[in-house]
């Protein structure tokens, strides 16, 4: 039940990634492959880094090909909805948390279903979490989004710790999930609304030549 269940989010995450990814590509107005790849980026690249880095074979979306074609459909649909998609904004921003809260999770369950101790499963929760976003902003040209000043690794990393802290002490699974997932979901939807953000380090150093 609590695999359906984790099985389901996934799924509804990574086409919300799929769709985040294929607008961003949409706005350096690449072609519909560009849009596709881009999709794939966001939706499946941390992930995939989890899984390389893990040395867990097969990779995700080779375990599950069909992951890769929900992608592609979801970021063909995107370009075809797009006009609508304005309106739609706080429904994404919504979707999104759902997806940044159970990559986070899934990242540290499966780490810590490899055997992995726990620093490193709240590390892989991270990754998974905000990796897909980094790789799709660095295709973009953009400096990534969880860099500036978003607050989107600092919930990943805690929604992460939340879960392996609690599997520590034996919490139930299904209780565990669920805390985990509301947590992580209420810190995003919070962050954004109340605008929280990491302080920035802004280091501009003076051409010695100018003078």
């Amino acid at each position: 039940m609590e695999i359906k269940f984790i099985s389901l989010l996934w799924l509804i995450g990574i086409i919300a990634e799929a769709m985040t990814g294929a607008l961003s590509a949409g706005k350096r107005q690449m072609d519909l492959f560009g849009v596709v790849i881009i999709g794939c980026a966001t939706a499946i690249g941390g992930g995939t880094l989890r899984d390389m880095l893990l040395g867990h074979y097969p990779i995700i979306w080779i375990e599950n090909p069909h992951y890769l074609l929900a992608i592609a459909f979801a970021s063909l649909l995107t370009v075809v909805i797009a006009p609508v998609m304005r309106y739609l904004s706080k429904l994404f921003l919504t979707i999104d948390a759902l997806g940044l809260a159970v990559f986070s999770i899934v990242g540290a369950q499966k780490t810590l279903m490899l055997g992995f101790g726990p620093v490193v499963a709240i590390v892989m929760g991270l990754v998974t979490g905000v990796f897909g976003g980094v790789i799709r902003d660095i295709l973009c040209n953009q400096v990534p989004l969880v860099f500036k000043k978003e607050l989107y690794a600092v919930v990943a990393l805690s929604t992460a710790s939340l879960y392996v802290t609690m599997k520590f002490f034996g919490v139930p699974e299904w209780i565990n999930l669920a805390a985990s997932l509301s947590f992580g979901f209420g810190f995003r939807m919070v962050a954004l609304h109340y605008r929280w953000s990491i302080p920035q380090f802004n280091y501009q150093q003076e051409d010695q030549h100018s003078h």
